[in-house]
């Protein structure tokens, strides 16, 4: 089986993919100073409690900590016995290269969704992805990597506004039911609410604009459901796209040979 992990700023998920389904999708957060040891006690002790099998022979890494990556490494080395990808690396090859500025390095979270954008709704895409940052990814007609934007994170831009203002308390991001807010917290959660709504309904609008083609929009991450509540922002929501980018890239590099 294949050990899929996505590390991001904030957390990091490891998925188990049989070859046909994700048999298990754990969260943890991100943490530098986690060893190997330690993610293997933490990986056994839950597949243990799923009943799934510790039977993985490959792993393939997206991590946009670089810092992680060594100790997850050593996990696949010592623990599962084999190299693991790592998105970004040379030898982890894309089923596109992205067409970007020459000496560009794009966060291998982008290219990950990218792949797994185009295999699952074609090609003309908009990946909006809600993480630590909001980013916007185009994916050509032949499923490149063309570029995107990058936005501050809801959540981000919550703890910025707290810690900046201090008499500003830190708030929940929810759906308000006014726009006009008659309290500090009803302001404050009208205006990142409906803030990125509008955030994201002008760079997709904007994106769209530039590319002069009909163009279908992805989100992903945490937030992406309750944010599009205030709008049809989204043509599809896909919780797992990420980690199913992972198994896509996989299986490119293993019809080709390269693990």
């Amino acid at each position: 089986m294949l050990l899929a992990i996505d590390c991001g700023n904030t957390n990091t998920v490891f998925s188990i993919w049989d070859g046909a389904r994700f048999r298990c999708i754990l969260r943890t957060s991100t943490e530098h100073q986690r060893t190997a040891d330690q993610y293997y006690v933490w990986i056994s002790t839950l597949l243990n409690h799923h009943r799934i099998p510790l039977d993985i022979n490959a792993v393939i890494i997206s991590s946009t900590v670089p810092r992680v990556v060594f100790n997850l490494r050593v996990l696949a080395d010592r623990y599962f016995n084999c190299r693991p990808l790592v998105v970004g690396k040379p030898e982890c090859l894309l089923p596109v290269h992205p067409r970007v500025d020459e000496g560009t390095t794009v966060g291998p979270d982008r290219l990950v969704n990218a792949a797994g954008a185009y295999d699952r709704y074609g090609g003309d895409l908009i990946v909006v992805d809600f993480g630590t940052a909001t980013t916007f990814d185009v994916v050509a007609h032949d499923g490149a990597y063309v570029g995107g934007a990058i936005a501050p994170g809801v959540n981000l831009s919550l703890q910025a506004l707290h810690e900046m203002a201090a008499a500003l308390p830190h708030v929940d991001v929810t759906k308000p039911q006014k726009v006009i807010g008659t309290n500090t917290v009803a302001c404050m959660q009208s205006g990142v609410y409906w803030g990125y709504v509008g955030l994201v309904r002008g760079i997709c609008e904007q994106i769209r604009a530039e590319y002069a083609r009909p163009m279908t929009i992805v989100s992903t991450g945490g937030l992406a459901p309750l944010l599009g509540q205030g709008d049809r922002l989204f043509d599809y929501f896909d919780e797992h796209l990420t980690i199913h980018g992972l198994t896509v890239i996989h299986q490119y590099n293993k019809e080709q040979d390269n693990i």
